[in-house]
């Protein structure tokens, strides 16, 4: 179950956090090759070559800074190039910098549209076109967020930004349908990477206040890399079957059901 045999993957974000657990689940699934994306050329080809070595195929990392098109547009002509197809794409890369409507700036703005929405946008549009050429049935996930649905207000840009993924989702899953390009997003909240964990310590001053706060959550923990990228498997593999245009929501809230109706705790101050 849950098998990708000798399919081309291509994962953004995959030097690190859920796209390198993505990554590595990938293989041990049966992939033929995986192509993974990220800023960091020498931990990319780190986890490149582990993952090359432990699992005997071949992986290739390609850097690329996903707020440049130019960067963005080279990533499937490369992997074209490499293996001649590719079967699967996760667009899981992504900013989440903090800010809300009244002191983002038109540059965080910008450059969270530009990595979270116009980056799966065109990686998906130079996917499908390799997906119709060699009559593959494509398999697209996009990393999305609970934030999609409303959002905390300072994560207003980043909010806005996965809202437009989610709608992207279901365009292109009804576009491609005929095509039998299947794409679908997950939607997660809070999870323990090591990326948010610096963030979180770097805005508090404390590195155990990720693991104090999840042990107040219903199931004493916030998500896992590893146990997401199972679910990204699944969503990969013919297990998911038709599915497609299909946002699924994974994290410990019911959306729309409460025990208060929630407000903000504060008025927004005036940015300085």
């Amino acid at each position: 179950m849950n098998r990708i045999d000798g399919k081309v993957a291509v994962i953004t974000g995959g030097t690190q956090g859920l796209g390198a657990a993505v990554a590595k689940l990938f293989a041990e699934a049966g992939a033929l090759g995986i192509v993974i994306v990220g800023r960091d050329q020498k931990k990319g080809a780190k986890v490149a070559s582990e993952i090359s070595k432990t699992y005997g195929i071949q992986v290739k990392m390609i850097p690329a800074d996903l707020e440049k098109i130019e960067d963005v547009q080279r990533i499937m002509a490369e992997t074209d190039n490499i293996f001649g197809r590719v079967d699967i794409l996760v667009n899981s890369a992504g900013l989440t910098d903090r800010g809300n409507i009244l002191n983002t700036n038109p540059d965080l703005f910008n450059r969270m549209i530009a990595v979270n929405t116009r980056a799966p946008f065109f990686l998906i549009q130079d996917a499908a076109k390799i997906m119709i050429r060699e009559h593959i049935e494509g398999r697209i996930i996009n990393i999305g967020s609970m934030s999609e649905h409303a959002g905390q207000p300072f994560l207003c840009p980043y909010a806005t930004s996965k809202g437009a993924l989610a709608t992207l989702t279901r365009n292109v899953g009804f576009a491609l349908m005929r095509n039998q390009i299947h794409v679908n997003q997950l939607s997660i909240g809070w999870m323990n990477s090591d990326h948010e964990r610096k963030l979180i310590e770097s805005e508090t001053g404390d590195p155990d206040f990720i693991d104090r706060k999840a042990a107040t959550k219903p199931f004493k923990r916030i998500l896992d890399t590893k146990e997401v990228a199972k679910a990204v498997l699944w969503m990969a593999s013919d297990d998911s079957g038709m599915m497609t245009g299909t946002i699924v929501n994974f994290d410990q809230t019911i959306w729309g059901a409460y025990d208060d109706a929630p407000s903000p705790e504060n008025a927004l101050d005036l940015p300085i």
